[in-house]
């Protein structure tokens, strides 16, 4: 076969499809038969017993509901490759322009010195400088984080022909120089980059423990004028300032090459005006940066995930450009992954599963969803255009260059990221990332593919992306509130899976995301299975069949079955036995606490009674809870009403099995174990799973322990509802 026809990229399917498939069915037919069982034996009297049964096998079937839409990750996963010299053989000449977005909000919880390793490490990526532009969006307005990417400016001039010398990898300065091995660190250039980096460093960091940047530095750049006229971070005119304009070919690194543009924005803010979070800073870099450079492919990343791989541009294009399939792909997705998880995953916070068993399922089936980092778009999806079958991108214009000289530019842009550019345009509705849901990301994606668009998951065996992910209990539990209610109002929006995705995208698509659309909801039937069997189990009232019985083979088949899957693929995916144990507890935490509070804002905002919010979590690191985070020790530290969901329901399962465990041992018949077997093993799990609670709450003495206030009030709210309950 002739070069110019062979595919930029390959798909392969996943091994053992028909064996798994085999197996799940015997999971489903087991979880029928537990639903036989609960029609069967509903109990004749009693209200309150009726009910409970009734309750409980509504928990069930919302549970089995949930599994049977997770295999739609499971029954088609692929993996993809690519074949970037083909790439280049093709198409080197005729590259399209690539603009890369970095969104921060915060210059307090998101360090301006994290923030401009991030920019510097795009800016190194191996692609034409003059085709490539990146644009820093601040939201938080702040003359620091400025002021930093001016020192970035700087420091690439020397920064990106190191990188491309030495062909180095991370391009992030501070990830490189954290891992740099002995016998380069004793180079002459080497010491030369570290000690630019080490002073610009300084510089940076005294800026910001001061919080201002001095007069001197001030009159250095045109650009600090701006910060005359701003009130507050939520109240001044829009700044757009042009650091290095990539056109100008006097515009050169130390080694004569070109630079690619480098420009910041921060939007107009006015306290009256509603500014979409995220999606309103992302709308606004579209049409500025359609105004600068107009590349034909952004990317965008959260300022705490820096470029790992510099080659990722290129593994990208490999699937947009593709002569044969690239035609219909609107959107490449790596994967969000991290640098500094522990070795067991004491938080689950790289979503191991996510990463190597569902996004891989959805790419076998339409499409992974955009997760709002690690995304290549093409612009037209972005600016709303539906897919059209047959249609052929052009891509022989290549680069397309703005006219008009630095300050033109920077002058005709500033309108397109006011307050008022938008009203009465399609903007946040057909056009752009969607308002209205505090995860707009994924419902973007959704109304991407629905418009006929398909999407690609690539996972290259060097890591895309790597992030900073929580390192507190409390930082991961409102993450994952902010996402399992973002996807939760996406299901009740009309961009809802099951029904603007009828007839859109295919049936086993819209399974898969209605398993993140329901997490906020499932948060009522764990919190049933924790509460309701322990309380039972306390007053004598059996749930499940005895363990002579032939109905208690199907109920501990599935819980065996399931649960040794799920050790399985966690172990496949590359982690340990602890980290899987781990996983449970977090998605245990993460259920009977971010997910309920995720499901009650959701429903107070449907009757009008609160705003959704966009909360950011820290990238701020304080010593001893990273000494504690390294050691696998998890942090408390305050007292929060998720902590006391989570300690209440630890206390309360613990009474429960101390008072079933004596039912047991008090019972002279010797039935009680019999009757109350899956019970007891219940409530033991939910003990053993809730250990560093009782740590937390007892024994440790740390500043990371429940504080003591919360110890007092869940340990009595527990034996409060025991006491109920029994009599």
């Amino acid at each position: 076969m002739r070069s110019e026809h062979l595919p930029l990229f390959g798909i392969e399917q996943a091994k053992n499809r028909t064996v798994y498939r085999l197996f799940s069915s015997s999971i489903f037919v087991c979880i029928s038969a537990t639903w036989v069982y609960r029609m069967i034996y509903v109990p004749e009297r009693g209200d309150s017993m009726r009910w409970t049964w009734i309750l409980l096998f509504a928990a069930e079937l919302w549970f089995a509901l949930f599994w049977v839409l997770s295999q739609s990750f499971r029954w088609n996963r692929v993996r993809r490759y690519t074949f970037k010299d083909r790439l280049s053989h093709r198409f080197e000449d005729k590259l399209p322009g690539v603009d890369i977005f970095v969104c921060t909000a915060d210059p307090t919880i998101e360090p301006p010195l994290m923030v401009i390793n991030t920019v510097l490490s795009i800016m190194a990526y191996d692609y034409p400088p003059e085709k490539l532009s990146v644009y820093l969006s601040d939201d938080g307005g702040s003359v620091l984080t400025f002021y930093a990417l001016l020192e970035a400016s700087h420091f690439s001039k020397h920064w990106l022909p190191f990188c491309k010398k030495f062909n180095i990898e991370p391009r992030s300065p501070a990830a490189y120089f954290a891992n740099i091995s002995d016998s380069i660190s004793q180079s002459t250039e080497f010491q030369s980059i570290k000690k630019l980096y080490d002073e610009m460093e300084h510089r940076i960091e005294t800026a910001t423990k001061f919080g201002r940047v001095s007069d001197e530095i001030r009159a250095q750049h045109k650009g600090f004028s701006e910060w005359d006229s701003v009130s507050s971070p939520r109240d001044h005119q829009t700044i757009v300032q042009i650091l290095v304009d990539g056109r100008d070919p006097r515009v050169l690194d130390t080694e004569g090459s070109p630079l690619p543009t480098l420009a910041y924005l921060s939007r107009e803010k006015r306290p009256n005006h509603h500014h979409n979070f995220k999606a309103g800073s992302m709308n606004a870099l579209i049409r500025v940066s359609g105004n600068i450079s107009n590349g034909s492919i952004i990317l965008n990343v959260d300022c705490d995930m820096y470029s790992n791989n510099s080659k990722s541009v290129r593994d990208a294009l490999c699937f947009l450009m593709d002569e044969e399939k690239g035609h219909e792909i609107a959107y490449v997705q790596y994967p969000q992954c991290f640098n500094n998880v522990t070795k067991n995953d004491i938080y689950g916070s790289s979503m191991r599963i996510i990463r190597e068993v569902d996004f891989p399922g959805l790419d076998g089936i339409g499409g992974p969803a955009y997760v709002g980092t690690g995304c290549f778009h093409r612009r037209e999806t972005l600016c709303g255009n539906k897919y059209v079958e047959g249609r052929k991108f052009e891509w022989k214009r290549g680069f397309v260059r703005r006219e008009g000289t630095v300050s033109e530019l920077e002058e005709t842009s500033k309108s397109l990221a006011d307050c008022s550019y938008e009203k009465g345009t399609q903007w946040g509705n057909e056009m752009g990332l969607l308002y209205g849901c505090p995860v707009e990301d994924v419902i973007t994606g959704l109304s991407i593919q629905c418009r006929g668009w398909k999407s690609a998951f690539f996972r290259p065996e060097r890591i895309g992306f790597l992030g900073v992910p929580p390192n507190t209990l409390a930082d991961a539990l409102v993450q994952h509130k902010r996402w399992s209610e973002g996807d939760f109002q996406i299901l009740l929006s009309k961009y809802g899976p099951l029904t603007y995705g009828i007839g859109r995208i295919n049936v086993a698509l819209q399974m898969g995301y209605c398993v993140y659309t329901l997490w906020a909801p499932t948060s009522l039937a764990t919190l049933y299975f924790l509460i309701v069997p322990p309380l039972c189990l306390l007053k004598g009232i059996p749930l499940f069949p005895k363990v002579s019985s032939l109905w208690f083979l199907p109920f501990v088949y599935v819980i065996v079955a399931e649960n040794m899957y799920s050790l399985f693929e966690f172990l496949w995916s590359g982690g340990t036995l602890q980290g899987w144990w781990n996983e449970q507890r977090m998605w245990m935490f993460k259920r009977e606490s971010s997910y309920l509070f995720g499901f009650i804002d959701t429903v107070f905002k449907l009757l009008g009674l609160s705003n959704s919010a966009f909360d950011i979590s820290s990238k701020v690191v304080d010593p001893d809870v990273s000494q504690r985070y390294e050691k696998e020790i998890i942090e408390f530290g305050r007292s929060t009403p998720m902590f006391t969901i989570i300690a209440t329901l630890a206390m309360l399962n613990l009474f429960s099995l101390v008072g079933g465990l004596k039912r047991v041992v008090t019972d002279v018949e010797g039935s009680a174990f019999e009757s109350f077997f899956l019970q007891l093993l219940l409530s033991s799990v939910a003990v053993l799973i809730n250990h560093p609670v009782y740590q937390g709450l007892f024994f440790r003495k740390d500043k990371g322990r429940m504080p003591a206030s919360l110890s007092f009030k869940s340990t009595v709210l527990a034996l409060l509802i025991c006491l109920i309950s029994l009599y």
